[in-house]
This record gives C-alpha cells, sequence and structure tokens, in this order.
C-alpha cells in the first residue's frame, strides 16, 4: 500500500477543445412514466408484490453521438454517476464536434479496463472517486454499475428489503436512443431521459422479487442479474430535448488567506479515494497548528475547564469511553460522542447530519447548553488575551471572530487520517494476518444470499470500502423509540431512525457502540446483527433482506469477526 500526499491548493486541470459544443443530459428516475417517489411502498412488480425505491445509483459510461449521414463520434473519458437519493441527476458531454446528429449511445457500467484500474487514482469530484459514488467494491475489486435497493411485500407478508447489485465486466450494457441533435460551435443543448424502473421490472423479463430473489450481486451464472441486463435497455427513454445556455461557475476564492503561508501535506494511504477538501478553507501550517490549539483550549466552555479533546480522547481515536459524555456543571448528553479521524471524506456531521461542515461542527458543542455552554461572543474576547499572533499568523489579520475559529478547528480535524493498521501493513505485503484475521476479513466482506450460496456477515455493504464506512444514513434495526435520528434535521418520515455510519477502522478503541453507547462491546454488537435487529419500516433494505431468525453465525465465526475488527486497530490512537 503507498501512501501519498495531498498539498493544500488543488487545481483542476480540463482541456479545452475549440468551437465545441456540449449536451447536458438530465436523468428522470421514473415509475411507469412518472417521476420515482423514493421510500413509498406503491409499486406493483410481478408476483403480487409491492416495492418501494430507497436507492436508485448507477454509472455510465462508452458516451458516442451518431452523426445523421452516419458513422459515431466517440467521446472517450466522460463518465456520468446518477443517484435518485442525492438529487444527481444531471451529467454533461463536453467536446462535441459541430454537426448533425440522430442518436445517442452510452452504457450502464464500465469497460473491464477502466473496472479493474486502481479507484484511487480519481480526482476528488469524479463520477469514479468511491468518495464520491459509494459504487466500489473496494477489496473485492471493481465498480457497482447499478444498485436498485428498497422493500416489497406481498399481501400476507410483512416488509422485507431488496439489494439488487448489478456488476461485473460482462454485464455491461449499451444503451442507444435517438436523440435528434443540431449542434453548432459553442453551443449546448438539452436532453431528458427517463429512467423507468417498472420496466426494469417487467419486460422482456419479469422480476418478483417473491420468486427470483431479493439480492443479487451479480455472480456468473445468476438469472437474476441476466434478468436485469435484459431489462436494462428498455428501461430509458427520451422525454425531451431543448437547446442550453451555460453560466460558468466563479471560482471559489480562500477565505481570509494570509499574504505568507506554508501549505499542510496530508498524508493519507494510496488506498484511499481523493477527498473533497473545502476550496475555502486550504490546508495550512499555520491554521492547523491554531486549530489544534484551539481543539485543546477549556477556554471554549463557560467554565474554562472543558475542552473539545475532553470529549475526544486521543488515547480511545478521539472517541469518548463513557456512554453518554459529560458536559459543563455535569450535564450529562443523550449521544455518544463519535470519533474524530478520516473526516476528509465525510459530507455532514454528528449522528444525524445536522451540520454540513466541519466549520459548523466545530462551533455547535461550543454553544450547546449541556455540552461547553458558553456563547461565541465570550470565546472570542477570552481568546483575545492569548491568541492574536496565532490568528494573524493563520488569516490576513490578527482579528478573531466565531467563522475564524471554525475555520481553523476545521484545519486541524481534516488532518486526522487512520490509515496503518495491521490490516493495511498486511495489504501492502509488510504482515500477516491470523488465521482468525483473515476469516474474519472473508465473513466482513461476503453477502448473505443463500440463494447463490453465499452466506456471511454481510457488514461491508455500510462498512466497505477503504474508510470502512459508506458515510451515509442507515437504519440499522435498534429500535430506538426515543431518538428519532436524521429525521430530526430532515422531517422525513422516510428517515426515522437513520444514523451516520462510523467508520469500524479503531472500532476496538470507540467502545461503546451505537448512537446511544448501548452496546459495551464488540461481541453485543455482533449478536445485534446477528439476531437482533428490530424490524421497521425504514430498516435498511440490506439488513431487512436477512431472514427474521437472523444470519446463523457460529460462535467461531464471531470470533473471527472481532479478531478482524481488532486488526483495523491504528498504533497511533492506541498509545
Amino acid at each position: 500500500m503507498r501512501f501519498r500526499a495531498l498539498g493544500s491548493l488543488l487545481l483542476s486541470l480540463s482541456v479545452v477543445v475549440a468551437d465545441a459544443a456540449e449536451v447536458e443530459m438530465h436523468f428522470v428516475p421514473s415509475w411507469s412514466g412518472t417521476p420515482l417517489l423514493l421510500d413509498s411502498l406503491r409499486y406493483e412488480v410481478p408476483g403480487g408484490a409491492t416495492v418501494s425505491v430507497t436507492r436508485m445509483s448507477t454509472l455510465l459510461s462508452g458516451f458516442a453521438l451518431e452523426r445523421s449521414e452516419g458513422g459515431w463520434v466517440e467521446l472517450p473519458s466522460q463518465f456520468a454517476w446518477i443517484d435518485a437519493a442525492r438529487h444527481r441527476t444531471s451529467a454533461s458531454l463536453r467536446g462535441i464536434p459541430a454537426g448533425e446528429y440522430r442518436a445517442l449511445r452510452f452504457a450502464v457500467g464500465l469497460d473491464a479496463g477502466t473496472n479493474a484500474e486502481d479507484p484511487a487514482r480519481w480526482p476528488a469530484d469524479h463520477p469514479l472517486n468511491p468518495a464520491v459514488n459509494g459504487l466500489h467494491w473496494s477489496w473485492q475489486g471493481g465498480y457497482i454499475f447499478l444498485a436498485l435497493e428498497g422493500h416489497w411485500r406481498t399481501r400476507s407478508e410483512t416488509p422485507r428489503g431488496f439489494s439488487y447489485h448489478f456488476a461485473r465486466d460482462a454485464n455491461r450494457t449499451l444503451i442507444t436512443l435517438p436523440v435528434p441533435l443540431k449542434l453548432g460551435a459553442d453551443q449546448s443543448a438539452g436532453v431528458s431521459i427517463a429512467f423507468d424502473l417498472a420496466a426494469l421490472f417487467t419486460a422482456p423479463r419479469p422480476i418478483a422479487p417473491s420468486r427470483d430473489g431479493d439480492s443479487t450481486h451479480s455472480h456468473e451464472g445468476d438469472p437474476l442479474a441476466a434478468a436485469l441486463r435484459a431489462n436494462l435497455p428498455g428501461a430509458f427513454q427520451v422525454r425531451e430535448i431543448a437547446s442550453r445556455s451555460s453560466v460558468p461557475a466563479a471560482p471559489v476564492k480562500p477565505l481570509h488567506l494570509p499574504s505568507k503561508f506554508t501549505p499542510y501535506r496530508m498524508t493519507f494511504s494510496g488506498k484511499f479515494p481523493i477527498p473533497q477538501l473545502p476550496r475555502d478553507n486550504p490546508l495550512l501550517v499555520e491554521r492547523v497548528d491554531l486549530g489544534r490549539r484551539l481543539f485543546h483550549e477549556p477556554l471554549l466552555s463557560r467554565t474554562g475547564a472543558q475542552s473539545c479533546a475532553t470529549c475526544h480522547d486521543e488515547k480511545h481515536a478521539l472517541a469518548d469511553p463513557r456512554r453518554f459524555s459529560v458536559g459543563v456543571d455535569g450535564q450529562v448528553g443523550r449521544r455518544n460522542a463519535m470519533p474524530l479521524f478520516n473526516l476528509a471524506w465525510k459530507s455532514s456531521f454528528f449522528w444525524d447530519g445536522r451540520a454540513p461542515s466541519l466549520r459548523e461542527q466545530a462551533l455547535m458543542p461550543i454553544q450547546d447548553h449541556t455540552e461547553m455552554d458558553e456563547r461565541l461572543d465570550r470565546v472570542v474576547a477570552k481568546l483575545g488575551s492569548t491568541y492574536a499572533a496565532d490568528f494573524a499568523r493563520a488569516f490576513d489579520s490578527a482579528e478573531i471572530t466565531p467563522e475564524r475559529i471554525g475555520l481553523a478547528i476545521e484545519n486541524f480535524l481534516l488532518t486526522l487520517v487512520s490509515a496503518d493498521s495491521p490490516f493495511d501493513r498486511a495489504m501492502r505485503g509488510a504482515g500477516e494476518l491470523s488465521a482468525d484475521e483473515r476469516r474474519g476479513f472473508e465473513l466482513f466482506f461476503t453477502e448473505y444470499e443463500p440463494r447463490t450460496g453465499r452466506v456471511g456477515a454481510d457488514c461491508f455493504h455500510c462498512h466497505g470500502g477503504a474508510l470502512f464506512s459508506d458515510h451515509q444514513f442507515h437504519n440499522n434495526g435498534l429500535g430506538d423509540a426515543h431518538d428519532d435520528g436524521l429525521m430530526r434535521v430532515t422531517a422525513r418520515d422516510a428517515d426515522r431512525g437513520k444514523f451516520a455510519t462510523p467508520s469500524l477502522r479503531n472500532v476496538v478503541l470507540t467502545a461503546p457502540y451505537m448512537h446511544d453507547g448501548r452496546f459495551a462491546t464488540l461481541d453485543e454488537t455482533i449478536e445485534h446483527y446477528d439476531h437482533g435487529i428490530v424490524r421497521s419500516a425504514t430498516l435498511d433494505p440490506n439488513l431487512a433482506k436477512h431472514p427474521a431468525a437472523g444470519l446463523g453465525l457460529s460462535a467461531a465465526d464471531k470470533r473471527a469477526l472481532v479478531a478482524f475488527l481488532k486488526a483495523l486497530t491504528d498504533p497511533q490512537y492506541s498509545r
């Protein structure tokens, strides 16, 4: 495993084609011609079942336009990632020669060469960056071409989950659509394309979850994957073609950049995807150092006795070994403090995602009455006498403001990386896993799919990838009637009971577990996933597809899983 350094100021380079046109594609997830409603158990499919869709995410490649007189204009190295839940439905084709065209061609999935490439090579905002799309199988290799997940039920059954992961080189599927276009130099056009999921279930090979199975990982010979491939070409239809005008986005300028500064070189594993660092807050040595001091500064609290580090202990991977953190005046919180490493790959913070950035997250505990219970204006006044010179080095003046406090702490937190566990060393050939650790690894990354003869712990759907987290929100079957999680932020019933997925790196150091710290040990946590799931309407489909009796892991299986999880401990966080 290689390590690499990322400078603080990232430059994005592109090739400009003179007199070239652009086509913006807008994909509309649909059901029988009407826009798809996510998380709505209302859609009828073969076999007398009703389904909902909670996730539709797909990768497209191989774009080409057919000239009116014949012949295809290939548009190499252009990719699109479409995701209904994340409202990622548009993609642009650039560098198109002027002319008249009659058809658009693309593939669902990637060519074999691209699918086998190192996923860590893609830029931070690229559609194939695993941190962007969440569709790479990481240690198993290759991308998921189409992830379709949700719930299903018949009249006689309680809802179950389905998880269709369409992948593997042989399943790359070409789509050709009639798209008449007349493009002049430096012109743009828009094409609206419906992706009709009803067609994906029905023709020419009907798919019934009750009959054909509620999961697939597209292994060779799987008839369910073959049916998806047969149905895909008929699921795309052109809805509208129109001319478009585009306005270039304004460049992002760094905030309060000092006249002299030292770029901070962030080092992380070569297996990690490139993170999307905030462009308005570049990593500077002076700003990181200030953020580190502020993180450990008790003046941020009302009593002057508590710092951020009080509840994020460096000996516990910057987590809190207590079930609930204790604030000023002995006030007890209601959620377990999350560990603070590898945050550069996250896009929202706290268990319920209420903070969209680290700079905002950093200021919230200061003001929270059950935590540090201090006003920001008082913090500014207290810091003024000792921190003016530090702020002058980190920013364009000595002025101390809440914004600058947040920017400095954000800078520091972005640099906290964990990537050197015994597992990582084994992956780069600098060590070996024990037999139990290898068995745990196998169980961790094996889906529970008895239909195809595969039975494992199925952990990787939420905790896969080099970061051991998809950084999304899931209802993992805790059945907490007192905390609605993400729903408190979004006010959507479909988000009830969903919480952020923590990384399992350093997990042995971050006990207790879950948002409310209910499990004291890894053994208790594994017991929950084996047979303790509480079923509800928002239970994650990858858990809801498991039988009510559970996974049936043996005692030896559970010991092996614990052994593997212990191998994810980074020594720098266990001193």
